[in-house]
């Protein structure tokens, strides 16, 4: 026996009706994921191999010589004819960009929560961080290569002063964006303010501390690369921008466009490491991360 609702309808029947409409919907939903899924790796790829295919064709057709334009492959055979030294290099640049990117973390995220334990401290430095921020380092190199005698330590404090600042400024504004109403709860505890700077305003700053982080993984290869530019190296111990330098020099366009090639791929390694970082720090608990239904 079936029952009826108040107009005279069967319930069990639309019940039943309506279990093949909901399956049907998490089929269409399941599917759409999927596809999703496959589209992020397979859309790029497309694009890539198209890329480099018309690359090819443009200078085949128009018979551009290979010291204007070379092709793909006259690019593939100076990466692999010239990767241990391009790889000697690489390592030189990757070394400034990370010892950048530490430094920038150690003093960025320390010198923000120093501005908000101190105001006096804030008003007093913030502004000459915003100075440094708004100067462009190519003006500053020079002077930066004149005071300081070894060129790596003055490369690497070039790349620092890109890449601090995107740490300082998302740490300030995450350490200065809590909810009121928790500070307000935990001033009714009785909270120090130590308690509450570890257990409220640290994990509520983590979010914007790791977008600016990854800013600043960017910066500290954008960095590396304008110090090694302007420092001028060559020869042994020379970075993946002295490479390009020298190729340039001696119209090796190929050994330049591999040599960039590196680069494009260092940053992008660096930028899919700290967002995979960003995941797994806040997938759990924060909306940025969180898989939601759509």
């Amino acid at each position: 026996m079936t029952l009826a609702d108040p107009t005279g309808h069967d319930t069990g029947s639309r019940a039943a009706a309506a279990i093949p409409t909901v399956d049907a919907e998490e089929a269409r939903r399941q599917n759409r994921a999927r596809m999703e899924r496959i589209a992020r790796w397979a859309l790029p790829l497309v694009m890539l191999l198209s890329s480099v295919w018309l690359w090819d064709r443009v200078v085949v057709w128009n018979e551009i010589p290979h010291f204007i334009l070379p092709g793909p492959d006259r690019v593939w055979g100076s990466l692999t004819g010239d990767w241990p030294m391009l790889w000697d290099a690489a390592l030189l640049t990757g070394k400034i960009t990370l010892m950048a990117l530490v430094l920038a973390v150690l003093g960025g995220a320390g010198l923000a929560i120093l501005f908000n334990q101190s105001k006096i401290l804030e008003l007093s430095l913030y502004p000459y961080a915003v100075i440094l921020q708004v100067t462009p380092v190519v003006s500053i190199a020079p002077l930066i290569f004149i005071y300081v005698d070894s060129k790596v330590a003055g490369m690497l404090l070039c790349a620092w002063l890109v890449a601090f600042f995107p740490v300082l400024s998302s740490t300030t504004l995450g350490l200065n964006s809590v909810d009121h109403n928790l500070r307000d709860l935990f001033r009714i505890y009785g909270a120090s303010r130590w308690q509450k700077l570890w257990h409220l305003q640290l994990p509520s700053a983590l979010p914007y501390f790791l977008g600016g982080l990854k800013i600043a993984g960017g910066l500290s290869l954008i960095g590396a690369v304008v110090a090694e530019l302007v420092a001028g190296t060559g020869g042994v111990g020379a970075g993946l921008a002295a490479r390009i330098q020298e190729a340039g020099y001696r119209l090796n366009i190929a050994r330049m466009f591999a040599a960039l090639s590196m680069i494009a791929a260092m940053g992008v390694l660096i930028f899919a490491a700290l967002s995979l970082l960003s995941h797994l720090l806040l997938r759990k608990w924060h909306e940025s991360a969180l898989s939601r239904e759509r």
